[in-house]
């Protein structure tokens, strides 16, 4: 089972939450604060984090940004919002999944499941020593670390994400559904979202789409990462 840290000010709720997650056999610790709980994350290993965005010092989309200064722990969103568009920016600022209320709590143990074996693969992914090379790109999984010609690339964690999922299929095109729910971990989405990232790539890679070097996008099949081509000679 996991060990959870539930942020959720409000006191009905959050008992609702410790007493159903304890007993389906998970370890729980709850704060009422986004303060509270930065100070959790950053002393205690937990597995997930389950977040309110109603927070009363903080909105849970700038605790979000926080956590994700200090931590990888994967981050379910629980929001009485349901705007869609709220939703892609919250799941593209780093939460790995979102609910919304009212929910059942055998809802949110499946979520919390399907979130753990995620987060099980990708450590599983991420112990290969294995470093991907692509044309002058060398990526290491494990270390999270990407450089281009020996020099390192500044990458945002979505964009190393992404970069590292397409090097890891060279010259194959992802269909963009693809991208969404291997990268993302969503099944629906903008396809802005994927064009935003790909454009921010581009220009940490020093190619744009009009002359593209490693990233190839195929309207309206997908994007493809392979070694750029050899220039012919005169």
């Amino acid at each position: 089972m996991a060990s959870v840290l539930v942020v959720e000010d409000d006191q009905f709720v959050r008992s609702a939450l410790i007493r159903h997650l304890t007993e389906a056999g998970h370890t729980v610790r709850s704060v009422g604060t986004a303060l509270e709980a930065l100070r959790e994350v950053a002393h205690v290993p937990f597995d997930v984090v389950i977040l309110d965005l109603g927070l009363p010092d903080l909105d849970g989309s700038e605790a979000l940004k926080m956590l994700r200064g200090i931590t990888d722990v994967p981050v379910i969103i629980a929001t009485a919002r349901d705007d869609e568009t709220e939703i892609v920016r919250l799941l593209n600022a780093g939460a790995d999944d979102y609910l919304t209320k009212p929910f059942s709590v055998e809802h949110l143990s499946a979520r919390i499941a399907a979130v753990l074996r995620r987060a099980r693969t990708a450590t599983a992914d991420a112990a290969s020593p294995t470093v991907i090379r692509v044309g002058g790109l060398a990526i290491d999984p494990l270390r999270r670390h990407a450089e281009l010609d020996g020099v390192p690339l500044d990458l945002t964690r979505r964009e190393f994400d992404l970069l590292a999922f397409l090097a890891g299929r060279p010259g194959v095109v992802v269909p963009r559904r693809e991208l969404l729910a291997e990268v993302w971990r969503q099944s629906y989405g903008d396809d802005q979202t994927i064009d935003v990232h790909l454009s921010w790539l581009r220009r940490k890679l020093g190619e744009t789409a009009a002359r593209p070097r490693y990233l190839h996008t195929l309207r309206g099949v997908g994007v493809k990462l392979e070694p750029p081509q050899t220039e012919p000679l005169p």
